[in-house]
């Protein structure tokens, strides 16, 4: 980032007030009588109300459309362990999507807590005040347990989107992908560079959505996912393969698709040769994929390629999915995001990129013309049928896997 990008990203977040969001009131407190309904005495008969029957919170409360964004600060974008307070930015920065394109309220939430219990402890305290929850920027594995306790104590939903949101958008991108390709799920050979939290969740969707364990190649910093290696822990361990391959270099020779979620430049361009033919290369390191596009397209002529960045063709980014899954399952109370919900927003999103682009979206990049093809796999974050679909999507689901609360999509 030049010295001028990086001094305006600091003026918009001071100026002309500190931060990127802030709380306004819902009704009016201009009379007495306002005051008398929106505190004392008024307030007391919702109080009641909800301590006889506590799901009245969702019809007198904000609960209902609150999501709190919360963070230990131990895995910030690509900066690592700065601290929940230097994490704080990117909360807020959640906190203006969510409202951006779904309408979400959010409460951002900093914790100061290197013991996962610890973290637990406190999000389960405060659990009460939303409709859900969504974990952020917390390091692997320790995120996997916090989830994992988290969701089986709290009723209602909650998601890593380190985890499932990368997950979801992945999943929907490597869908289309492997159509323009004439390749089949349960048939390709995936490596995936990184073990993290979005290396093992993308895979553990992939399996749900019909890709064999056995075809999937995961690479960590000591190479290979093996069944013989005695230094994985349990999350990795499901994804142990039987092999005698040990390396990337020996993974990626012959395989039909390559993900990385990793770091900048560890696809050379002798592995990307050695693929299979008509291969998929999702480069996700941000801001420098593991291999650039201009030299993946001057190595492969026949790739379909995606990214993280927002300057490239086929951006995998995670707001095409989390305002949507949370919309959707606040809209029928789910008390929890289930693989099902997960799935319908991946085939939602996909069939999406199959529809002409409507003429706003164009104009929001400068484009003539936009269609299903090895540049567009996956629909543009401005496109606004994504609230239109993804949301109905998630809560049939819901409602179908039996986690809603409402009968109806509202």
């Amino acid at each position: 980032m030049s010295s001028e990008f990086k001094r305006a990203a600091l003026d918009y977040h001071q100026n002309p007030k500190p931060g990127k969001i802030s709380v306004e009131t819902s009704k009016p407190c201009e009379t007495q009588s306002d005051l008398s309904l929106a505190y004392t005495p008024g307030v007391a008969e919702p109080v009641r109300a909800i301590a006889k029957h506590p799901e009245d919170a969702y019809l007198y409360t904000a609960k209902g459309n609150l999501v709190g964004v919360i963070t230990d600060g131990s895995a910030v974008l690509g900066l690592g362990n700065v601290g929940s307070l230097a994490g704080k930015p990117v909360m807020e920065g959640k906190a203006v999507l969510f409202k951006h394109f779904a309408n979400i309220d959010v409460f951002d939430i900093e914790v100061d807590a290197d013991d996962p219990q610890d973290f637990i402890d406190t999000v389960a305290r405060i659990a009460p005040t939303f409709g859900g929850i969504n974990l952020e920027d917390i390091t692997a594995p320790k995120c996997f347990e916090i989830e994992e306790k988290l969701q089986d104590m709290l009723d209602i939903p909650v998601f890593h989107d380190d985890q499932h949101g990368t997950a979801v958008i992945i999943a929907a991108g490597l869908e289309n992908a492997l159509k323009l390709q004439d390749k089949k799920i349960d048939q390709v050979r995936v490596v995936c560079l990184g073990a993290g939290a979005a290396g093992i969740a993308s895979m553990k969707l992939l399996h749900a959505l019909g890709a064999p364990k056995e075809n999937l190649f995961m690479v960590d910093r000591n190479g290979i996912i093996h069944s013989q290696r005695t230094d994985l822990n349990k999350y990795k361990q499901q994804f142990a393969v039987e092999t005698e391959l040990r390396t990337l270099t020996d993974a990626i020779n012959g395989a039909d698709v390559f993900i990385g979620v990793s770091g900048p430049d560890l696809l050379s361009k002798d592995m990307l040769a050695s693929m299979a033919e008509r291969p998929i290369v999702f480069a996700l390191s941000n801001p420098d994929p593991e291999i650039l596009p201009e030299l993946a397209h001057l190595t492969r002529d026949d790739l379909v390629m995606a990214t993280g960045r927002s300057d490239y063709p086929n951006q995998i980014n995670n707001v095409l999915g989390f305002p949507y899954i949370f919309r959707g399952a606040l809209d029928v109370r789910a008390s929890k995001i289930s693989q099902e919900m997960l799935i319908a927003c991946v085939h939602s999103i996909s069939a999406l990129a199959h529809e002409p682009v409507p003429k706003k979206v164009l104009e929001a990049y400068g484009l003539e013309n936009l269609e299903f093809g090895p540049e567009y796999i996956i629909p543009k974050p401005t496109d606004p049928r994504l609230l239109e679909r993804i949301p109905a999507a998630v809560a049939e689901a819901a409602i179908e896997s039996g986690v809603a609360r409402l009968d109806l999509v509202k």
